[in-house]
């Protein structure tokens, strides 16, 4: 992700809350886990963190090849949202 289309997220989150948005949702979660910790600490509302098909794929196939689970990996890879939305 380049910086531009980073450093444009926080002002169209807060141009969508003006709107009316009651939430707001980062996706996809993994290369935002940045953007995630700013809004929570810029916003007081929910916040959801979605992860894409194109994230899960390489962990489930990297599972896979550890001679892990993909359920295994699906959840070592859940707690980073989680932890930026707490932040």
């Amino acid at each position: 992700m380049d910086r531009q289309t980073r450093a444009r997220r926080l002002p169209l989150a807060t141009i969508g809350l003006a709107e009316g948005a009651d939430m707001l949702m980062v996706k996809p979660a993994g290369p935002y886990l940045d953007v995630i910790a700013q809004a929570r600490a810029r916003f007081d509302v929910p916040l959801a963190a979605y992860q894409v098909s194109g994230e899960f794929s390489p962990r489930c196939m990297a599972a896979g090849a550890a001679g892990s689970t993909s359920r295994r990996g699906a959840l070592e890879s859940s707690p980073g949202s989680r932890v930026r939305a707490r932040m």
